[in-house]
Order: C-alpha cells, then sequence, then structure tokens
C-alpha cells in the first residue's frame, strides 16, 4: 500500500477493512463522524476481538470547526475490593497478566460512546443506536472470518490463556485447537448484547440488566468487580492536552494516558532542528529515538491517574523544561538505556465526514485478549488493563479503589494555520507514541505522503509481545546503512519482519481547505480506508 486514498464527502480508516465500511456506511446515509466512528468501534469490537471489545476502554479527540477540540476519557478505574491485600493474600506480588484477577478493572468504552454522542447531539445527529450497532451485530451473530492478525495472536497466546473461564470455549475449537485463518467466529451472545444497548441504551451497561448480568459473571469468575463498582462508573470529559509547533497545534489526551509522551516526543524533535533532506535518515530516527527515551523517562516517573499525580502534565510541555531536554540528547551519540516497556494491543480508528468535523479514537483490551475471562452471558471479553497498577504504597500508579491505571491509548489530532486537520493512531503500548512522532513528522514535516508515511518502515524503542525488551526493533526493510549508523551511535538494534505486527496497525486522514479528504490505512494489519 503506498498510495493514498482521496475523498470527498466522507472518509474513515480502521485497522478492519470491515470495521471501516461500517462507519463509511454511516456517513453514506447520513450519519456524522461520531456516530460512523460507534459503528466502526461496535463492528470493531467483534471482528478484531483480540484487540478491542466492549470489555475494554477507549479514549476520543474531537475536532468541530470552529470549536475548540473535545477529549474523552472512556476508561475505568479500580473496583473497591481491588487493592493490595486482595493480591497479597493470594500469594501475589503484582496484578497477574491474565486470569480472573487481571480483571480489575471497569470497562470504560461503552460510557464514552454515550458521551461522544451527546457531542453527536449537538449536531443534530439522528442515527438510532439500532443502525449504528447493525454491523456488528450481524457479524456476531452469522460469523466473520479469522483475521489474520486474529489468527497470529492466538498462536501468541492461545496457552497462557486457554484455561481461563470461558476463553476456550468463545476463541478455540471444540477440540482446543486454534481456528484457522478465514474459518468462522460467531458469537451469538454479544449479538444479543448489542442488540439490548441498542434497544436500552448505552447506560444499561452499567446500571441495567446487562450490567446486573455483566456483574453476575464477573462475580462467578472470581474478579474483584462488583455491581457497585460498575454503576458508579461514568465518562469524563477533559481538556486535552495540546501543544504549539511550528505551522500547526497538535493535540492529545491527557493523564491517565501517555498522550503528553506523545506530545513530548514531537516537542523535542523541534528543537533538533531536523531538515527535510535529512527525512528517513540518521538525523531523523536517532533524533525521535532520544526524544521518546527522555519523554519516556517522564512518563515513567510521573504519569497516572490525574488526581494521584504530583505535576500537572502540562508542566512538562513548557518551552523551557522541553528546551533542558532537547539539550540531553546528542546528535551523534545514543542516551544510556533502557527504562521498562509497557506492551499493548489495541486499535486506532479515524473518521472525517462532511462537515469537517474529525474523530481520533482508540478503544483497548490491552494484552492480546485482554485478561482471557469471557463472560457468558454477554459474550464480552474483558481487559487487563489492572496490570499497569503497581503494589508500593509511595507511587502514584500503586493500586487503590477509585484509581485510575495507566493507559497506553493515546489519540492524536491536529490542526494546522493553513486550515488542514489530521487525525492519526497506531496500536501497540509503547510503540504508539513512536509511530505517532514517525507519522507525522514524515507528512508534515518532511512532506511525504499520507500513505507512503504509514508504509515506510518503522522503528520501536523497548517494544515487544513477551517481557521486557531494551533494543531498538527495526524492520528489516530500513536501509542497511542507517541500520549500521544507528549501531555506531551506540544503539543496540534487532532486525524484525518487513512489515511486522509489533510495529503497530497505523493509519491517518487529512481534511484539506479544498474538502478533500486524505486516507491511509497499515499494510501491516488487516484494515482499509472507505471513503465515498
Amino acid at each position: 500500500m503506498i498510495h493514498t486514498t482521496y475523498a470527498r464527502r466522507g472518509m474513515v480508516t480502521a485497522p478492519h477493512a470491515l470495521a471501516a465500511q461500517a462507519g463509511a456506511a454511516v456517513l453514506r446515509d447520513g450519519g456524522n463522524a461520531v456516530e460512523a466512528m460507534i459503528a466502526a468501534a461496535a463492528t470493531c469490537a467483534v471482528v478484531y476481538p483480540h484487540m478491542n471489545g466492549l470489555g475494554g476502554d477507549g479514549f476520543w479527540l474531537i475536532s468541530e470547526p470552529g470549536r475548540p477540540v473535545v477529549s474523552i476519557d472512556g476508561s475505568g478505574a479500580a473496583g473497591r475490593h481491588a487493592m493490595p491485600e486482595t493480591y497479597h493474600a493470594q500469594g501475589l506480588t503484582a496484578v497477574p497478566g491474565t486470569g480472573p484477577l487481571a480483571a480489575a478493572t471497569v470497562a470504560g468504552t461503552v460510557s464514552g460512546w454515550q458521551s461522544a454522542l451527546d457531542v453527536s447531539a449537538r449536531w443534530e445527529g439522528r442515527m438510532s443506536l439500532e443502525r449504528l450497532v447493525e454491523d456488528a451485530v450481524w457479524h456476531a451473530r452469522e460469523g466473520v472470518p479469522v483475521s489474520s492478525a486474529h489468527h497470529r495472536a492466538l498462536l501468541r497466546r492461545a496457552d497462557a490463556l486457554r484455561d481461563h473461564p470461558g476463553f476456550a470455549a468463545h476463541y478455540l475449537n471444540a477440540d482446543g485447537s486454534i481456528p484457522a485463518e478465514g474459518s468462522l467466529h460467531r458469537n451469538p451472545a454479544l449479538a444479543h448484547t448489542l442488540e439490548g444497548l441498542a434497544r436500552d441504551g448505552l447506560d444499561d451497561f452499567y446500571r441495567g440488566a446487562i450490567g446486573r448480568a455483566l456483574t453476575a459473571d464477573l462475580t462467578a469468575a472470581g474478579t474483584p468487580l462488583t455491581a457497585d463498582d460498575l454503576a458508579r462508573h461514568r465518562s469524563i470529559r477533559r481538556r486535552p492536552l495540546s501543544m504549539g509547533l511550528e505551522g500547526c497545534t497538535v493535540y492529545n489526551t491527557p493523564p491517565p494516558t501517555q498522550g503528553l509522551t506523545s506530545l513530548m516526543i514531537l516537542g523535542l524533535f523541534e528543537r533538533l532542528n531536523v531538515g527535510p533532506d535529512q527525512a528517513e535518515r540518521f538525523a531523523h530516527i536517532h533524533g525521535i529515538v532520544e526524544a521518546t527515551k527522555l519523554a519516556f523517562r517522564v512518563r515513567n516517573t510521573h504519569v497516572a491517574d490525574p488526581h494521584a499525580m504530583q505535576v500537572h502534565a502540562t508542566t512538562f510541555l513548557a518551552d523551557h523544561l522541553l528546551d533542558r531536554l532537547a539539550a540531553e540528547i546528542m546528535p551523534r551519540q545514543a542516551i544510556p538505556w533502557p527504562l521498562p516497556a509497557s506492551p499493548g494491543d489495541t486499535v486506532w480508528m479515524g473518521c472525517v465526514d462532511g462537515e469537517g468535523r474529525a474523530v481520533s479514537f482508540i478503544q483497548s483490551l490491552y494484552h492480546a485478549f485482554g485478561s482471557g475471562v469471557v463472560l457468558p452471558e454477554t459474550g464480552l471479553l474483558w481487559h487487563n488493563r489492572g496490570i499497569a497498577y503497581d503494589f508500593d504504597p509511595d507511587s502514584p500508579r500503586v493500586m487503590k479503589p477509585g484509581r485510575k491505571p495507566f493507559h497506553t491509548l493515546s489519540p492524536a489530532l491536529a490542526r494546522f494555520r493553513d486550515g488542514r486537520v489530521m487525525v492519526y493512531g497506531t496500536m501497540g503500548g509503547d510503540g504508539q507514541p513512536q509511530t505517532q512522532a514517525a507519522l507525522f513528522t514524515r507528512y508534515a514535516r518532511f512532506g511525504t505522503g499520507l500513505q507512503a508515511a504509514v508504509t515506510a518502515p518503522r522503528w520501536a524503542l523497548g517494544r515487544s509481545y513477551e517481557g521486557e525488551s531494551h533494543d531498538l526493533k527495526v524492520e528489516s526493510r530500513m536501509d542497511p546503512a542507517l541500520v549500521a549508523a544507528l549501531e555506531a551511535a551506540g544503539h543496540t538494534v534487532a532486525r524484525v519482519g518487513d512489515f511486522d505486527d509489533l510495529m503497530g496497525h497505523a493509519g491517518a486522514l487529512v481534511l484539506r481547505p479544498d474538502g478533500v479528504i486524505e486516507g491511509a490505512a497499515d499494510p501491516r494489519g488487516d484494515g482499509g480506508v472507505a471513503g465515498f
């Protein structure tokens, strides 16, 4: 995929083509960007179940001409029984990565859908929920072919998850084997849940019949969550983080997400004055990698639930602090590394409608298949974001009832002074801010075409599916001379596949002042761009 897609009346990009098509169909039927995104999100939850679902969290950035950017936090907090003592009683010194005790926080993405629909109502959005989940219901009931990424995730994760409640029954064959790519995956219980939400409203997920069914299954599975935890949950409208760069303002989501990291990387890189003649050369890649290290240092020390942070996130976007940090970057030498890495699998999706409204949205179970706990009554797979907590009482990330965990999720958006609006993002834990920096600098700073910016060889510091990793992974398509220069500067480089899942499934849309929409999807995933 090297050619950018163009359209005039609306466009959706998603990591699964059926999700992009579901969103574009809503646009074609007269829906707006938020309505289209909910259709895409519901569909993606069904057709890409290893990455995202109703049992996970989500974050939104919404741009409307002439109005401030809106940020929605659709993430959940720890349940009232989710505390270190609960885990210590089981002989645990940390939250396990899988199983019932990994399902420690409320799933917030459905509440985020509702907050986004509140924005849509101001635009006189009139699409019914029945219409928005129509494609998702059909795919869940009738079956969707197992995608290549879904199949690969099962190969990696099935042995660790097969004994957790409900997992084998929902995601493995009757004999315990892994379903083949292209075989049909059905989830009629999830279809029924989606129909119930469409009929009774999204609030039913937390305070209605569906919420009661969720609670019963969560309790039976042995998770720390209760009916009160779901009933108390609300999504939150937060002010997005923003930073001025040459010719534009870039936006990202505030804590508990790592949106600060993405903005810091761009702010630090701009201070290195890397010119367009250095695109895809040493100064470009080395500069972003070194900026990443400094931004990760701040992130790992400070970013948590905003109520637990000692320093406000905007402090780290101040010019004097970015100037001081940028001075630590050596032009030909790598800063000593490592720091602990944060894995994660996610979906990012973008939408632009014919009225110039744009959405950058991300939805996630965290690790592939989340906690591995499937709730049989509703067909939901619950996330495992609780593993981001620690048990150190002096840490801002200590597990505590009502406290939100740190999130790698961070959708991005940029408004350019020439009138363009760009939404972009990716899955990939620690790789997210790095890939965002790659896409933005390629397109906005160096003039690379949008699809070419997504397709070009990528890199990721510290990204790994299993355990900690501290090396700089690069796709094997990267110029060997560039790789040699990175190694000579002190980077520990590991080569991965030509189009490797580790590098994320990215995408981007750009609305131009002339009304033309540009779109790109990642050849590393199963996605596509749908416009009309």
